[in-house]
């Protein structure tokens, strides 16, 4: 009998509690582990805020959003002295290994510690579907679905009064979720991070359209969509603890551009942290339930520094630094594909 512990860290993601909850059942049922949650992602691995999890204490979770165990992102390589106490607070409470479920941030300090001698298994989760190494991650097909719904919702209102309407989705580095909410919802234009977009062009698109009497169109903008230099000025972006810009708002400024240079009435809806919230899908919940699984086994069984990952229709390991080195993002000829529907 091993102690196994396991976190959530980084950004929420439908899909966490079923995760917890395979971990458990399988760590506990099956391997005959004791499985220990720490609170609050690497923080509370640092501060040892720990609870043994049982059958009983996560019965009832599969369906619900958002993680039991709480989530930050907290990273020890940034703290003084971080690493060394994660190792204490291991060895203090006799944990075999970590099981740690995260994005890629979470992910890449994983790897760090799992360089350093610390057992971990990664368990990748995000909304952003941009994680090296797996074909898809959990999270992603229930963000998608919000979005899609709401390019279904907003149709309905740009017909009725002939107005431009521009969603906002999430999208950091990588335009997944805005290609393929595009794309299932019949946006007329999209534009991602691996895209750079020319206003001008966008707006000669829309005018295109209305001459051929279409009165209304969609445009779906990822948060982290790029202008070509010198064709639109972009907010400026207050940066987060991290250094990464703290994104959201692009599409606003779009929108006034496409208002003043074709007079088209243009509106903004940005979806945020709607993305994230709420119940998983049936695909999160199943794809969420056999990565637990395969992430238990290979703890339970000394696979360490692995991640598990999805590889067509099987959940396999990887090692977790192949997994962090480098983004997945969108194709250009996946772009291509989305643009022959584009008007």
């Amino acid at each position: 009998m091993a102690r196994i512990g396991i976190l959530t860290g980084g950004g929420d993601c439908p899909g966490l509690n079923a995760v917890i909850r395979a971990v458990v059942r399988k760590g506990v049922g099956y391997h005959g582990d004791a499985v220990i949650g720490f609170a609050n992602g690497w923080l509370g691995v640092l501060e040892g805020n720990l609870i043994e999890l049982t059958p009983e204490t996560t019965r009832g979770i599969l369906h619900r959003g958002g993680t039991i165990l709480g989530t930050s992102r907290t990273d020890p390589f940034r703290i003084d002295g971080g690493p060394d106490r994660v190792r204490r607070i291991l060895a203090a409470h006799r944990i075999a290994g970590l099981i740690v479920v995260g994005g890629e941030g979470t992910l890449s300090c994983a790897a760090r510690l799992a360089e350093e001698g610390v057992h971990v298994v990664g368990v990748p989760k995000t909304i952003d579907n941009d994680i090296g190494a797996t074909d898809l991650t959990f999270g992603f097909d229930t963000a998608l679905q919000v979005a899609t719904d709401a390019i279904d919702r907003l149709h309905s209102t740009a017909e009725s009064h002939n107005r431009v309407m521009l969603l906002e989705v999430m999208g950091r580095n990588a335009g997944w979720i805005g290609l393929y909410a595009g794309m299932a919802g019949g946006a007329d234009a999209i534009l991602i991070p691996e895209h750079a977009f020319d206003i001008d062009e966008v707006c000669q698109h829309l005018r295109s359209r209305h001459a051929k009497g279409h009165t209304f169109s969609i445009v779906v903008v990822s948060e982290g969509a790029v202008p070509k230099p010198g064709t639109l000025a972009v907010p400026e972006y207050e940066h987060d603890q991290f250094g990464r810009p703290k994104l959201g708002g692009i599409s606003y400024a779009v929108a006034e551009e496409i208002e003043r240079k074709t007079g088209f009435e243009a509106r903004v809806t940005v979806l945020g942290h709607i993305q994230r919230g709420g119940s998983p899908t049936a695909l999160d919940r199943i794809l969420a339930t056999r990565f637990g699984v395969a992430a238990i086994d290979a703890a339970s069984e000394g696979r360490w520094g692995t991640m598990v990952a999805l590889r067509g229709t099987n959940v396999v390991e990887v090692p977790i630094g192949e997994a962090v080195s480098a983004l997945k993002t969108v194709p250009e000829e996946l772009y291509e594909v989305a643009e022959v529907f584009f008007g």
